[in-house]
């Protein structure tokens, strides 16, 4: 099931989300659709806050779909460390068509749990670092946008709210 992706001023992806505490087949249907819905959205990560769910969970496949290893689901993620920083345009689904130069760490750890309760460590670079740090920032309530200048980020939440008035949003 493809679900419709929340858009930037809805209270759900500003809310810290809640541990996934059961795993199991509800789990692993929801992820299965969570896959569905990034692919069909050409993204490269997905929280369960972008599609309304308030639980901490993201996918994430910075290949679009290209090579099935590259699928990772993280429950209850948390960023370990961080190395270097890099600077990269950086867009979000629930902000569709808005993207910034944003900084990031080069290099990231995620301490998260499988499908199965399991948990694991693993170390990204480049866009996977990017991906795992915008993914567990959806789930503490925080947007890309929140790491941009104040004047970048008034401008887009201007457009956004003119986007609103006129019915487009």
């Amino acid at each position: 099931m493809i679900y419709p992706i929340v858009k930037y001023g809805q209270r759900v992806l500003e809310t810290p989300a809640e541990p996934i505490a059961e795993f199991n087949g509800n789990l692993e249907k929801l992820v299965a659709d969570m896959f569905e819905t990034l692919y069909a959205a050409n993204g490269v990560g997905l929280a369960a806050t972008q599609i309304g769910i308030g639980k901490r969970l993201c996918v994430i496949d910075i290949t679009s779909g290209q090579d099935p290893k590259a699928k990772l689901v993280l429950a209850n993620p948390v960023i370990v460390t961080t190395e270097g920083r890099q600077m990269q345009d950086e867009g979000c689904l629930s902000l569709p068509d808005f993207r910034a130069q944003t900084a990031r760490p080069a290099r990231a750890t995620v301490r998260a749990q499988d499908l199965t309760g399991k948990e694991f460590e693993m170390t990204g670079e480049g866009l996977l670092a990017r991906a795992f740090c915008h993914e567990t920032d959806h789930l503490n309530g925080v947007l890309f946008i929140n790491h941009l200048s104040r004047l970048k980020r008034e401008s887009i939440k201007r457009k956004v709210k003119k986007l609103i008035k006129a019915g487009d949003w």
